[in-house]
């Protein structure tokens, strides 16, 4: 599924990296723990969380996950958007909750690892 699919799916607002919407994920990961995501997300997916500081992105550079995906109407600071930015990281906002955010995904053919 693309990017720009799940943007539209969740109503979601594009923070950052409109030009790498078309890029595909497989996967999708939900937390607001980055330890779990360390330990259980796969490489190359989304990741769905509340948690807004420049940690997410440090773990998501770490995974190679393309996207981080913000829920609950949360906003990431500046200083995190810049960081997604130098490690092209498509950032989205939604103010769905994760669960209904995991559900749409879900109900629409994405799932979370293998």
């Amino acid at each position: 599924m693309t990017i720009r699919k799940i943007q539209e799916l969740l109503d979601a607002d594009v923070l950052l990296g409109n030009e790498l919407l078309d890029k595909n994920a497989d996967f999708v990961f939900s937390s607001d723990m980055m330890s779990d995501v360390l330990a259980f997300a796969d490489e190359q997916s989304i990741l769905i969380t509340g948690l807004c500081n420049p940690q997410v992105v440090r773990t998501a550079e770490m995974l190679d996950i393309i996207c981080i995906i913000f829920v609950r109407g949360k906003l990431p600071d500046a200083h995190t958007l810049e960081m997604a930015k130098e490690r092209k990281i498509v950032v989205l906002g939604t103010s769905h909750k994760m669960f209904t955010t995991c559900g749409i995904l879900y109900e629409n053919g994405l799932r979370g690892g293998a």
